[in-house]
């Protein structure tokens, strides 16, 4: 469902950029969301939750402490629980963003 409607705007072996079909007023297209696969860990960027903060208000202090800054999450190893809860964080994403108008 999410990948029909955004638009990968960078795709490697190293990262995966998403935008939405929405044109902001700069003309650009609206972020969505990233992986980054670094050195030393991975980063997942998810522009909804700031967008909408309000997003973050029941996630738990455990993917709490994966944040950096405002949208992204960076991990370290493979955190199944943590990945499920990010799973269900995305598709809230997506839900806000559809309501905003920003994706069919």
């Amino acid at each position: 469902m999410l990948v029909a409607l955004v638009n990968a705007w960078e795709d490697t072996d190293a990262e995966l950029y998403l935008n939405t079909n929405h044109i902001q007023k700069n003309k650009s297209p609206l972020f969505f969301g990233a992986v980054q696969i670094k050195k030393a860990y991975v980063s997942y960027h998810l522009m909804p939750v700031y967008v909408t903060p309000e997003l973050l208000d029941d996630i738990s202090p455990a993917l709490k402490a994966c944040m950096q800054g405002k949208s992204c999450f960076n991990f370290k190893s493979v955190e199944p629980a943590l990945f499920k809860e990010l799973a269900k964080l995305t598709k809230a994403g997506y839900v806000s963003y559809k309501a905003q108008g920003f994706v069919p």
